[in-house]
């Protein structure tokens, strides 16, 4: 009996030695990072409204870019509609008519005196001779050729720069008035004298005067 008990005694220690748990790995404290502390969750969220204002700026500066390119683009329709606003109300048209078949010039003074000092200071003068005729004849046609030369020969006379002179005629049609009445047909007899204060922009008009 009593060599039993010494011989299950070791047999329980050992036993008992292998079933106790093992011991938990140590740990180095110093490598640890504090991913939840209280600066790293500060740092984190700077980065994240560094971001945000770098994307805020990103926007901003297009978005000035944008209306700096709106406004240029007003600035200038503005600078257009002034410009033809200023064409529109610095030309002027002036009238002279002309007899039965006759190229003589007559203008009363203060008329000429003021048509001669528009046609000097003005870039471009240009002349439609007319006719009360109602066909394109050769004979319309040279007479209204003819009042042209004969304005545009008064104006150079006048002190008139010839090279800011552009004749043209028209034998027939664009009639004043009623060409069917003696007095229409007065009126349509004429040469129209547009002067400009600015060149304008179609080429057919702004093209060099013809001789």
């Amino acid at each position: 009996m009593r060599a039993y008990i010494v011989f299950t005694a070791p047999l329980f220690i050992l036993l008992t030695a292998c079933s106790s748990p093992p011991k938990p790995p140590t740990v180095d404290e110093s490598q640890k990072r504090p991913f939840n502390s209280q600066m790293a969750i500060e740092l984190q969220v700077c980065k994240n409204d560094l971001q945000n204002t770098q994307i805020l700026a990103t926007e901003s500066s297009r978005l000035a870019e944008t209306t700096a390119a709106t406004l240029a683009h007003m600035a200038a329709r503005q600078q257009l509609m002034a410009l033809i606003q200023e064409k529109s109300v610095a030309n002027s048209v002036r009238i002279v008519h002309f007899g039965f078949n006759s190229t003589r010039v007559s203008i009363p003074s203060e008329e000429a005196t003021a048509l001669v000092e528009e046609a000097k200071s003005a870039p471009l003068v240009v002349l439609r001779g007319r006719t009360d005729g109602t066909s394109d004849s050769s004979a319309e046609s040279r007479i209204a050729q003819a009042r042209a030369h004969a304005i545009r020969d008064y104006l150079v006379a006048s002190g008139v720069d010839p090279s800011r002179i552009r004749a043209t005629h028209q034998p027939s049609g664009d009639h004043l008035a009623d060409n069917r009445s003696a007095r229409g047909r007065n009126l349509n007899r004429r040469v129209e004298i547009e002067i400009y204060r600015v060149l304008p922009l179609s080429p057919q008009v702004s093209a060099p005067p013809q001789p």
